[in-house]
């Protein structure tokens, strides 16, 4: 079975390199030039442009990077799995679906399972890495998206942002909310519902947004003593670092990994920005 992952997963290069997923990468547009998320640009040049006040605008995958990708599983007869970033953040899945239908046209033999993972970051990253240890394992195409599908609705995200500015320029909230956030040290938490970012509070500095974040894994978590627990981070590592200590005195979860955010949803969320995923009850 072949499995495919869009760059929105945020999980490193070298996963890539050494597992059997393939990658298709989201596109990152910075003044007249386009790259290719993770293949010809990484987040720590997209968040130093930022930093210079640059606005990087981001695409979806292209029509033809799928026909490709999918045209070739056809002729070779595996399976195929590809789970996408939330259809409710990008139109790469709903893009995918349209091509998918488009090559069966041509190659009715072509057996491709696309699920929507309604999932950002390592949220989505944890999907695509259970997704690839069931294959290893040699789970049937059927079990592993029974699996996915359960498990995409229960992962949590927890974000907060540095600066609401960038966010402003992106159109995720109005410029007077970052104005008077930014002079009252305002940091927003956010998760995501059913898809969508949503915001649930706002916070005055970083180590009430620590201690709230804390709160609601202890809420929502199922077991964190057991689970593996992922940080993702603006550029901003010893910020993750913090966090990870915090999660580590407070939970001992079997394992904490940390990745910097991808150049795609870091183009959106800005430098410092910080999320913490985990599962809720199953």
């Amino acid at each position: 079975m072949r499995i495919f992952a869009d760059s929105a997963c945020d999980l490193p290069k070298s996963y890539f390199d050494t597992n059997s997923v393939t990658l298709i990468p989201l596109r990152v547009q910075i003044d007249q030039t386009e790259y290719l998320d993770i293949m010809t640009i990484d987040s720590t040049q997209v968040f130093s442009e930022i930093r210079q006040g640059k606005q990087p605008k981001t695409s979806q995958a292209s029509p033809e990077q799928f026909i490709t990708l999918f045209e070739e599983l056809a002729k070779s007869g595996e399976e195929g799995l590809y789970i996408s970033f939330s259809s409710e953040l990008s139109g790469t899945h709903n893009t995918a679906v349209m091509i998918r239908d488009q090559v069966k046209e041509e190659y009715p033999e072509l057996k491709l399972t696309i699920i929507d993972s309604k999932c950002a970051s390592l949220g989505y990253g944890f999907l695509i890495q259970e997704a690839a240890r069931l294959n290893a394992a040699g789970e049937s195409l059927e079990k592993v998206v029974d699996i996915i599908r359960v498990k995409a609705k229960h992962v949590e995200h927890l974000f907060t942002v540095e600066d609401l500015d960038y966010m402003a320029r992106g159109g995720r909230v109005s410029k007077t909310s970052a104005v008077i956030g930014g002079l009252l040290n305002i940091k927003p938490l956010l998760h995501v519902e059913d898809g969508k970012l949503i915001p649930i509070e706002k916070l005055r500095g970083r180590k009430k947004v620590m201690k709230r974040m804390i709160e609601l894994m202890e809420e929502r978590g199922d077991r964190l003593s057991e689970q593996t627990i992922a940080i993702c981070h603006g550029d901003d590592e010893a910020f993750a670092l913090e966090v990870k200590a915090l999660i580590q005195e407070t939970f001992n979860p079997k394992q904490i990994d940390i990745h910097m955010i991808g150049s795609v949803i870091g183009a959106h969320v800005g430098p410092g920005t910080l999320g913490v995923f985990f599962l809720n009850q199953l």
